[in-house]
């Protein structure tokens, strides 16, 4: 008879744990797929930083772009990983969705990130040269090492945006979501970005850094 893991939710790692059980739902193909193209996405973006300085890159625009590709895919991921880690870390979803929404009326500028992720760099060099003050969140490195209430994170955040992506950053001006890196940079190269900051009262840099939340 097969063991339940919740009896063994404080001797296990959930993240591996979690992983491993969507890993065998998701066929190999479509794994190999997901890999393959987000490889190569990011072999252009390593390229794009060499050869780019930093105001709006238009190579990590593009490749944000092409991501939209994946999105059925980490779709159907997002909701497994939440729902297998959700289910092991005894998440409260809608706790998560408060807490959200708190963040967003305590923040005028707010991102959520990846560590490693470039258009989370991107996405934050951006607004770094923008003038005003923002607040990080980086739910984890990386999609498939998110814990488990990151992973109920990342899927509320997905119905922020209308084509519900999945993918970070998400970004959040005035309470409201703008979309991803490739939408931030549309506001920048389009003039737009100053006049939506001053509208929601985002306050300009002084002697205070960026500010940086944490989920605990």
């Amino acid at each position: 008879e097969k063991q339940n893991p919740l009896k063994f939710r404080n001797k296990v790692n959930f993240e591996l744990l979690g992983w491993r059980f969507i890993d065998k739902l998701l066929t190999s193909k479509i794994r190999t797929k997901m890999r393959t193209i987000t490889g190569t996405c990011v072999a252009l973006l390593v390229l794009a930083f060499v050869a780019h300085g930093y105001s709006t890159n238009p190579v990590i625009k593009i490749a944000a772009q092409g991501m939209s590709l994946l999105k059925p895919i980490f779709k159907l991921e997002a909701e497994l990983q939440a729902s297998a880690l959700g289910a092991i870390g005894k998440v409260d979803k809608q706790e998560v969705i408060d807490e959200i929404a708190d963040l967003k009326k305590q923040n005028k500028a707010l991102i959520y990130t990846y560590g490693l992720s470039p258009f989370s760099t991107e996405a934050i060099n951006i607004l770094d040269g923008s003038g005003y003050e923002f607040t990080k969140i980086e739910l984890g490195a990386e999609w498939f090492l998110l814990g488990p209430k990151e992973s109920v994170v990342r899927t509320i955040l997905a119905e922020e945006v209308d084509n519900g992506a999945t993918s970070l950053p998400k970004i959040f001006i005035g309470g409201e979501c703008i979309g991803g890196c490739s939408e931030l940079a549309s506001l920048v190269d389009n003039g737009e970005l100053d006049s939506i900051m001053s509208k929601a009262k985002v306050p300009k840099k002084g002697g205070n850094k960026k500010k940086n939340a944490f989920f605990g």
